[in-house]
């Protein structure tokens, strides 16, 4: 009778080669894919929430980076809006009464902290507290 051994499977060869297997991925993605990889990879160095997991009526601390900042003014004052992409979703960052906030620029990375809400169906976060990163 012959006796099959039990194997554990080599692990590198069930990742596909391990870094040609990334290697092959990074060259097939878009632009826009590994934009949104990097992105995932910084906040969670962050220690910040996934914007897809941040729930309305809950303080949340978000990462990642304003892809347009417009003045749109609220009920007749100016508000500063800022669309702020994690790799995962986006959350409008607003800040009332301001025009201009120094530092506030499209392409430039934050860490914000606040309380979300939804508007219009979009997850907002008004007024939040935030901590510039690395230049754009």
């Amino acid at each position: 009778m012959d006796e099959v051994s039990a194997r554990t499977p080599d692990v590198a060869h069930e990742r596909g080669g391990g870094g040609l297997k990334r290697f092959l991925r990074r060259m097939a993605a878009g632009k826009a894919e590994l934009e949104a990889e990097e992105l995932r990879k910084e906040r969670g160095d962050e220690g910040a929430t996934p914007i897809t997991d941040c729930g309305s009526r809950k303080r949340h601390c978000v990462a990642g980076t304003l892809r347009t900042v417009t003045l749109r003014p609220r009920g007749g004052a100016p508000a500063l809006e800022a669309e702020l992409y994690d790799g995962t979703d986006v959350i409008t960052l607003v800040w009332l009464g301001r025009r201009k906030i120094a530092g506030i620029d499209p392409g430039r990375r934050l860490r914000a902290e606040g309380l979300v809400s939804l508007q219009d169906g979009r997850k907002t976060m008004f007024n939040p507290r935030y901590e510039l990163r690395g230049g754009s």
